[in-house]
């Protein structure tokens, strides 16, 4: 039984939260492949949320002998380089790989509302979230399409981003896990230069860019070929462009998506494509297992791995542990750029100046958004 004082304060390294997500995907066997390595928590402390029987279970299914962890009941008395598990539930739990059954997704849910918990009360610093089943974790107390809306919900903001992250490859997206068919309603103006602020304010603090370059994607084929093939670009894309660079931030485009991808998207910081598709398929397909998916905006740091639970190869061993072990090295580099970025009080975008720079004044700028737009 643990006695005294939480030893938060006594360990300097990060606590990560990992959420152990559906436990019936491989979302097991890719935490223990990630953190089966001595020299990892020499980075940070981790701290899983999710389910002793189930973790015991995976380990011997997987042969992984040398995966040892530390129980825990709080989070604050979690011990460095030690992998910290916090047990959600002593029950018996039938391990069903490949099947989506609603017990996975309450223990999903149970997982996030602990390590939410632990994050608002400071006993871990960023959190990783292993993959949910949406068609098992939705209910009436977690009405959302996904781990996103959530994480936007439980921090009180509407002004966040799904960012999908894989090296200088930075691709959000205006409208998230919507139907096709809702899309066009939902792209506006004011939609777009949210998206817009929270992508450039994220590439600056987050990831220590200065003068980040955003291109935005058309909605229609083409980016609308000037009206011939619809109107949101002249109406919707063009306007929120020119507020953002009246405002000295370097926005490009709209560029049609078809052959963005082709290498022009190598040239920007950031990217927005439209719907959630425009932007994840061409990012899934460079990223190539080894993206990571951010919710930037929040007050805090999450970071996902960007593919599901994959039911297909559960259980069986072969799952690439890249991008989950990416989304934590990701949320501690956040995490670090944050509090750099927040000690330096002399840096003149804590008063918003170089969002304010431009205006016709920068000639070096403005001459750049004349070459790149044209």
């Amino acid at each position: 039984m643990q006695k005294g004082n939480p030893v938060i304060e006594k360990d300097k390294k990060i606590r990560v939260g990992i959420t152990h997500g559906d436990l019936n995907g491989i979302n097991y066997e890719i935490i223990i492949k990630t953190l089966d390595d001595n020299r990892i928590l020499e980075l940070f402390t981790p701290v899983i949320y999710g389910l002793s029987r189930v973790l015991s279970y995976n380990r011997k299914n997987m042969n992984a002998a040398t995966f040892n962890y530390n129980l825990v009941r709080d989070a604050s008395f979690a011990k460095s380089n030690k992998i910290n598990l916090i047990n959600l539930n002593d029950s018996e739990v039938k391990i069903e790989f490949g099947k989506s059954i609603k017990l996975a997704g309450e223990y999903a849910f149970e997982a996030l509302k602990h390590a939410v918990t632990d994050l608002k009360s400071h006993k871990i610093n960023v959190i990783v979230t292993a993959p949910i089943t949406k068609e098992n974790t939705r209910s009436n107390d977690f009405p959302f399409p996904g781990h996103t809306e959530y994480f936007a919900s439980e921090f009180h903001t509407d002004q966040f981003l799904m960012l999908m992250v894989s090296g200088n490859l930075r691709i959000g997206t205006v409208t998230g896990h919507v139907s096709l068919a809702e899309v066009p309603t939902l792209v506006t103006e004011e939609l777009i230069t949210t998206k817009i602020n929270v992508l450039n304010d994220s590439l600056i603090r987050d990831f220590g860019i200065s003068r980040p370059k955003i291109a935005l994607l058309g909605l229609n084929p083409h980016a609308g070929e000037n009206g011939q093939i619809g109107h949101e670009e002249e109406h919707l894309l063009y306007p929120a462009i020119l507020k953002a660079k009246k405002k000295g931030k370097l926005v490009f485009g709209p560029f049609p998506a078809d052959g963005f991808f082709a290498g022009a998207y190598q040239k920007y910081d950031g990217i927005l494509a439209m719907y959630h598709d425009q932007g994840l398929i061409p990012f899934k397909t460079l990223s190539t297992g080894q993206g990571v998916n951010f919710t930037a905006g929040l007050p805090i740091v999450r970071t996902s791995p960007a593919h599901g639970t994959a039911y297909d190869i559960a259980g069986q061993g072969i799952a690439s542990p890249d991008s989950l072990r990416n989304a934590i090295y990701l949320a501690v580099d956040i995490f670090n750029n944050r509090q750099n970025f927040d000690e330096d009080t002399s840096n003149p975008l804590h008063s918003g100046l170089l969002q304010e720079s431009g205006n016709g004044k920068n000639k070096e700028d403005n001459d750049e958004i004349a070459r790149m737009q044209d």
